[in-house]
């Protein structure tokens, strides 16, 4: 995962999944390995990127609590034209807003528009499984990293989960081509090639 982050101009991810992380959390390289943070470093300096890859989080309702350790490091939050005045009154100053819509639910085609026009090509996406069902459906993900786990995680009620939510794809499946698999350990990396994207 850091060294995914490490080829990313901007890591976007839902507001659920901020909320998951409990206020503690930086979408950073070195965050989730700092063993390897030298290499992080230069790596981003033989790209020409950025020290960090740019926090980008969707926000369609405005529900992010501005004390978030990862908004006080300035992540740039996308959000509906709604939500804007709010967002803008309480988050700290180092995060900056950008509405994109009057619609209740941002557009993922829009949310890749203004990354790209804010200069961002490599962008990596962790979720949450709505934000990224949204982008699968609109054909916007050309890559799919997965990691397996020896882990086994049962369901005691009735939640749903998994990596998809909020989209169904009926007889439109998604499919993908295996580029590659990692082991380390009992975990697997795999990597996929999503057909179809746009």
């Amino acid at each position: 995962m850091g060294l995914l982050r490490a080829f990313a101009d901007a890591i976007l991810v839902g507001a659920g999944t901020v909320r998951a992380e409990g206020g503690r959390a930086l979408w950073t390289p070195q965050y989730i390995y700092p063993a390897a943070a030298d290499g992080y470093r230069e790596l981003r300096e033989k790209l020409k990127r950025a020290p960090d890859p740019q926090l980008v989080v969707v926000s369609a309702r405005g529900e992010l609590d501005p004390s978030e350790r990862a908004l006080e490091h300035g992540a740039l939050v996308l959000t509906t034209k709604a939500s804007e005045t709010s967002l803008r009154a309480r988050l700290p100053a180092a995060a900056r807003v950008i509405a994109l819509s009057d619609n209740a639910r941002l557009d993922p085609v829009e949310i890749l528009q203004a990354l790209h026009a804010e200069g961002y090509r490599v962008m990596l996406t962790e979720g949450g499984p709505t934000l990224f069902g949204q982008l699968l459906q609109a054909g916007l993900v050309d890559e799919l990293f997965l990691t397996i786990s020896p882990t086994l995680a049962g369901q005691k009620e009735n939640k749903s989960f998994g990596l998809v939510h909020g989209v169904g794809f009926g007889k439109d499946l998604k499919w993908a081509t295996l580029s590659s698999v990692r082991r380390h350990e009992s975990h697997l990396f795999v990597r996929y090639r999503l057909k179809d994207a746009a």
